[in-house]
């Protein structure tokens, strides 16, 4: 594995680990963790921990999750199996869905949500339509941008600067 600097994760990850997906049908735990620790470092041994509770060793498990995915026909699905068929959150579950398909998929995220003034919703039966019909729908018809990344990083700037702007006018 190529080591990515922290400065070139996002390249790294959209470019060759999302091309390695592509080819091999399937991420390495290199790099499957890569894009974990892309989202949410502090998350990646309580994902690791939940990976290894499946039983077998993590190259195995992550090879068949991330084979899984790429088996899947359609967007809802993919999302589906990481949802529902392995656990994980709707945060963690998309952005590893955007590494993979980011023409299909974009972070859902606190800070986009409130940009765009939905509720939160994960964890609740119906987030897989929500996401789609009402999380995604938005991102892509209020956003600025020509894809869904740069849609989703305007979003989370806009909401940053924001809040930046807030603390540094507050007594």
């Amino acid at each position: 594995m190529k080591r990515p600097h922290n400065s070139h994760l996002e390249n790294y990850l959209f470019g060759e680990v999302r091309g390695n997906f592509q080819k091999r049908g399937f991420l390495t735990p290199e790099e499957f963790f890569c894009i974990v620790i892309w989202k949410a470092n502090r998350a990646k041994s309580k994902i690791k921990a939940k990976l290894l509770r499946r039983g077998g060793g993590l190259e195995q498990i992550v090879k068949k999750l991330t084979n899984e995915i790429f088996k899947a026909s359609e967007s809802r699905e993919r999302l589906k199996i990481l949802l529902d068929g392995w656990k994980f959150n709707l945060p963690m579950a998309t952005a590893i869905l955007t590494i993979l398909y980011p023409e299909d998929f974009t972070i859902y995220d606190i800070r986009v949500r409130g940009e765009l003034g939905i509720e939160d919703f994960a964890g609740r039966k119906n987030q897989i339509e929500r996401y789609f019909s009402e999380f995604l729908s938005r991102v892509k018809e209020k956003a600025k941008g020509k894809n869904l990344r740069d849609k989703d990083k305007y979003l989370w700037g806009k909401s940053f600067y924001e809040d930046l702007a807030a603390f540094l006018d507050s007594d």
